[in-house]
């Protein structure tokens, strides 16, 4: 589903940020790049935004799920087949396989 694919691009991004980061202590040349000073912000921000819109994403789905339960609404829900949504998680697709990054 699209909410799997946005959890697991989510996770990439985690995973290709940490790997980044740690290539960049590893080599002080590319530290020292503001090429890559730009991107490692960059991806710093596309990271914290993600986690910002995944976090409001999960807290609309903990408001559904409880005002779905409550009565009246449970009627309508169960009449209507209003089914209970799920939270986005993160999986761990860093331990599955590891991101490329290319600095041509």
């Amino acid at each position: 589903s699209a909410m799997t694919q946005l959890s697991q691009a989510e996770g990439v991004l985690s995973a290709a940020l940490g790997k980044l980061m740690v290539l960049s202590e590893a080599y002080p040349d590319i530290k020292a790049n503001s090429t890559i000073q730009n991107l490692m912000e960059e991806l710093k921000s596309t990271e914290n935004r993600v986690s910002f819109a995944r976090q409001a994403f999960n807290d609309a789905v903990m408001i559904y799920n409880i005002e779905r339960e409550k009565f009246p609404n449970n009627i309508v829900a169960n009449f209507t087949n209003f089914q209970q949504a799920q939270q986005l998680e993160i999986p761990n697709i860093a331990a599955k396989e590891p991101v490329k990054i290319s600095f041509n």
